[in-house]
């Protein structure tokens, strides 16, 4: 796959870059953030530093997040929760804090492309409409009372699972597997970060309901 490399550390980027093509990517490094926003139509999957040199990882996540959906792996050495929750409501697919696991990396990088490659040529064209929330799983969008609610690449995934199975439970083990591609390799609380941004969203209580101990459902059953 088509991989661009957004790191400023030539070095980190080096040793990455050589081990990725050493799998068969295809890999593309750059260490600014302006680089990163130039380039992100050629890559089939990003891995997006945030400590970089001219503008901050998050700012870039989010401006491509408003005219790209392509596949992001945060990679960087910021873990605390602040900054993981921040990534995820950006948008980012995955985020994963350094040093990281070389296999680790691979899986969740094949996993997030997967995904996104399976929701690209299996789109159902099907609209499911529930009181005035409609959800248009072909054209990728959600109106609320007619106003489009504009959601991310991968709170509109979580939401489609359910949606395909309107009034019933869905377990929280198959939302991660169906949306992340392998519910051991999500985070578990990337689920619940994107689980309040749609309800907040939609805003429409009751709707979207968290079964305890099991999972959730859309509809009111």
């Amino acid at each position: 796959m088509r991989v661009l490399l957004v790191e400023d550390d030539t070095g980190v980027a080096g040793a990455l870059a050589e081990t990725l093509h050493a799998r068969g990517h295809a890999v593309t490094s750059v260490g600014r953030g302006a680089d990163a926003l130039h380039r992100h139509r050629e890559a089939d999957l990003l891995l997006l530093d945030l400590g970089l040199p001219d503008l901050n990882g998050l700012d870039v996540l989010r401006k491509i997040r408003q005219v790209s959906p392509v596949p992001v792996i945060v990679l960087t050495a910021r873990g605390d929760e602040r900054s993981v929750v921040r990534g995820l409501r950006l948008g980012a697919d995955d985020y994963l804090t350094k040093p990281v696991r070389l296999a680790e990396l691979l899986a969740r990088m094949d996993a997030v492309v997967r995904r996104a490659g399976v929701r690209d040529t299996t789109a159902d064209d099907a609209v499911v409409r529930l009181e005035d929330v409609e959800i248009d799983l072909g054209g990728r969008r959600v109106l609320v009372a007619g106003r489009d609610i504009g959601l991310t690449t991968k709170e509109f995934a979580v939401l489609a699972v359910l949606a395909t199975r309107p009034g019933t439970a869905v377990s929280r083990q198959q939302l991660m597997d169906e949306v992340w591609g392998d519910a051991y390799l999500a985070i578990s609380r990337s689920l619940d970060v994107h689980m309040t941004q749609l309800r907040a969203k939609l805003d429409r209580p009751g709707l979207l309901t968290t079964i305890r101990g099991f999972g959730y459902r859309l509809g009111r059953g």
